[in-house]
């Protein structure tokens, strides 16, 4: 469940600063102060870090729930090196 919040918040994230939506803030169109900055290329950019952050935790936790279920039914998990 937090595996697919996580990935569901930081794909938002990531796209939002980026689209029309973003540039329709009502809130920040109320206070120019607000819209000069979240309209800035550094605070778009900020946000969207945030997303990559939020979404690679989401795909930590989704991995770490394939490897619990893995162990779960005795199949050992998957390797980088082959044992010969």
């Amino acid at each position: 469940m937090f595996a697919a919040y996580f990935l569901e918040a930081g794909f938002i994230l990531i796209v939002a600063p980026w689209s029309a939506f973003w540039e329709r803030n009502r809130f920040a169109e109320s206070r120019p102060a607000i819209e000069a900055f979240l309209n800035s290329p550094y605070a778009r950019g900020g946000v969207t870090g945030v997303g990559v952050v939020t979404a690679l935790a989401g795909l930590a936790e989704l991995g770490s729930v394939i490897t619990a279920r893995a162990r779960r039914r005795g199949l050992p998990p998957e390797s980088g090196s082959s044992a010969t």
